[in-house]
């Protein structure tokens, strides 16, 4: 079991730059990979990112590379998502997301955060 936890949400400018975080509680979270999703008022949730449980492998939706940098702490039991750049179209709510294998669907992921908001004004 993990419980899953997003800081770091906020309002900022197109442009600027915000850095999720996720905390996880239990002994073995350097088995799940970790992932990024998204949901926009009115749309489905959508995959941002993932990285595998060492830290080795990381993907990236079209849309937020080279803007958007996932990575890792172990020891810290936390996952950050680093976003640069920010544009208006990156407003929405985002969560974190633990599974066994890094995935760009939703289902492929067992364990959720609450998610935190993420709101770019132009």
């Amino acid at each position: 079991q993990l419980q899953l936890v997003e800081s770091g949400g906020g309002l900022v400018q197109a442009g600027g730059s915000l850095r999720l975080s996720c905390a996880a509680s239990g002994r073995t979270f350097s088995r799940y990979a970790m992932g990024w999703f998204r949901q926009a008022p009115g749309k489905e949730r959508e995959f941002v990112s993932t990285i595998s449980g060492t830290g080795r492998y990381t993907y990236y939706e079209d849309s937020v590379k080279g803007r958007f940098t996932i990575s890792r702490d172990n020891a810290k039991n936390t996952v950050y998502l680093q976003m640069n750049s920010l544009k208006s179209e990156d407003t929405a709510v985002y969560y974190c997301a633990a599974g066994l294998n890094t995935g760009w669907v939703p289902g492929s992921y067992d364990y959720w955060g609450q998610g935190t908001q993420v709101s770019v004004s132009s």
